[in-house]
């Protein structure tokens, strides 16, 4: 990982070098050696030509990673996390270098576990939303409606128009029946009448 991460800086050197095409400049530019790349680009900014100048900070961001903190000391942006360190030089130590990569396991861990989460999150607001179509689709089913009494039933039919006694049609078999029961009725007190009026007869 550590060997990735330094050919990736070493390979945006060259590229910036490559892009920017300048002139050749003495490798000894500098009238004494830089100690950061502070001092290192004070001295670049002192060459004649633009060319030389951009060719100048190019090998100083090359040669000094850290950048001076107002405060003191120096700071080290890891581009690829997104995040600067602490350092105690122009140049991580190999042990503050070893604390950064191991900062940059844990960074890809946490966004390996923010998309995993996201992509569960994701698929639970998918499944919430399949389940209310369904329920918003499903057929409505009726409530069982209790039977009506004898006594509703009647009432209904003495409620219907045209099923009134005094306004029923004529041959209709829901208005005839109430008038048959009325004459089997008076049938049935006419035949349980006639015994008790023969006994008389006889006693008499």
């Amino acid at each position: 990982m550590i060997a990735s991460r330094r050919l990736a800086l070493y390979a945006a050197a060259v590229a910036g070098l490559i892009t920017l095409q300048p002139t050749r400049v003495s490798a000894q530019w500098w009238h004494r050696a830089p100690v950061d790349f502070e001092d290192c680009s004070d001295a670049a900014e002192k060459l004649a030509t633009p060319p030389e100048k951009s060719t100048a900070l190019v090998e100083c961001s090359a040669k000094f990673a850290g950048r001076r903190k107002p405060g003191g000391g120096y700071t080290y942006y890891d581009f690829m996390q997104n995040k600067s360190f602490d350092i105690a030089g122009p140049n991580p130590t190999p042990d503050e270098q070893k604390r950064i990569d191991e900062q940059y396991t844990v960074y890809l861990e946490n966004q390996r576990r923010s998309r995993i989460a996201a992509a569960f999150a994701a698929k639970q607001q998918e499944q919430q939303a399949q389940q209310t179509s369904l329920r918003s689709d499903a057929p409505k089913v009726p409530l069982p409606q209790a039977r009506p009494s004898k006594q509703q039933q009647s009432a209904a039919t003495d409620a219907r128009p045209g099923l009134k006694r005094g306004d029923c049609a004529e041959h209709r078999f829901s208005c005839e029946w109430p008038r048959l029961l009325e004459g089997l009725h008076d049938l049935k007190k006419l035949f349980s009448s006639q015994p008790s009026r023969t006994k008389r007869a006889d006693g008499g």
